[in-house]
């Protein structure tokens, strides 16, 4: 019982993290994710998809992650960095997103996208199957040098925004404002679904296993 009911979440959150990122892809102009921006650089650049690249940039991260500290990579890491990539491209194939006629509308459509990947990040995390490969790579290298963690992520995404940027990626103003919005939804969100998760797996005051 305690595998489906971690499973679930992981899942759902994952579809609901994907969904997130294809949204913002459709108003990209506007500035997105760092590490999305670099996934379309290197789609303009050299074809395949974006969602391709998204699994290419993590697959590398998880490698470079199990050379400096394996503690953080699991399964589920793995599973993360597979299929955030084909979900975004499904998603976006799909288009199942709203209209985008103005550009008031267009910068509510990215705020709610930044929203939802927080909520589906912060769900996914929350399962405890595994972090993603970008927050493994980044957690390694912080035990790696001692530095926090927000230090590291900042040192790393902005070197990943130059990086993007000088490929050719949209850059704009929300993207550097994206882990402000994005990380209090996240951590909000990892501990809503952390305390749901730990009241279904404690259902009658039975631990389920």
């Amino acid at each position: 019982m305690k595998f489906i009911i971690q499973h679930s979440m992981f899942t759902l959150g994952l579809l609901i993290f994907s969904y997130g990122i294809a949204l913002a892809v459709t108003v990209q102009h506007l500035g997105i994710h760092p590490w999305d921006v670099l996934s379309i650089a290197l789609f303009d650049l050299f074809g395949l998809s974006i969602g391709t690249w998204a699994v290419i940039v993590g697959m590398v991260l998880v490698g470079i992650s199990l050379i400096l500290d394996k503690k953080y990579i699991n399964y589920g890491t793995f599973l993360n960095g597979i299929l955030v990539g084909p979900l975004v491209d499904l998603f976006l194939w799909l288009d199942w997103f709203p209209a985008s006629s103005t550009y008031a509308v267009q910068v509510i459509i990215l705020l709610f996208a930044i929203v939802v990947m927080g909520f589906g990040g912060g769900m996914y995390a929350a399962a405890k199957i595994g972090v993603g490969p970008r927050d493994g790579f980044m957690l390694s290298i912080s035990d790696k040098v001692g530095w926090s963690i927000s230090r590291v992520r900042i040192i790393v995404e902005s070197s990943v925004l130059v990086l993007a940027f000088v490929l050719g990626g949209p850059v704009f103003i929300f993207t550097f404002i994206y882990t402000f919005i994005q990380s209090p939804i996240f951590q909000q969100s990892y501990h809503f679904h952390t305390r749901q998760l730990d009241r279904l797996l404690d259902v009658g005051g039975h631990k389920f296993t």
